[in-house]
């Protein structure tokens, strides 16, 4: 069997995360794999992500997210030597669940360009451990 790649939501996990009505912030880990040529730009992964990432910036700005860290990762210090890097990890950071969910649901937002750049991805919700 394949390996499988991972570009869209789960659908499940989102409606879950939805539901969530905690009002702390939430942190996304985006870990991205940018195709070599996208067919429908003629462009590379990661010039089409640039694209993405300039297109949704608008977006961003009015769910005041905040980009906590955008950068590539360079060594495997813990874990196997022969996995894969990802390449490109952001750190995202929202108010809210519902800033997140109003962001990626907004008409206009450039979702189908994120898509079209990647390979494959990962998009993980966090939450801080709780201070004792």
């Amino acid at each position: 069997m394949g390996e499988q790649h991972y570009i869209n939501m789960n659908t499940e996990q989102v409606s879950d995360f939805a539901n969530n009505q905690s009002k702390d912030s939430v942190v996304m880990l985006n870990m991205v794999k940018y195709k070599a040529l996208v067919p429908e730009t003629g462009m590379t992964g990661k010039e089409s992500y640039k694209e993405y990432m300039r297109q949704a910036t608008p977006f961003f700005l009015k769910a005041n997210a905040e980009i906590v860290f955008y950068g590539s990762p360079k060594h495997m210090l813990i874990g196997p030597e022969e996995d894969t890097l990802w390449d490109d990890v952001l750190i995202i950071k929202y108010n809210s669940v519902s800033d997140f969910m109003n962001m990626i649901m907004a008409d206009g937002y450039p979702s189908e360009l994120r898509e079209q750049a990647l390979e494959d991805s990962r998009l993980i919700h966090c939450t801080p451990n709780q201070k004792n």
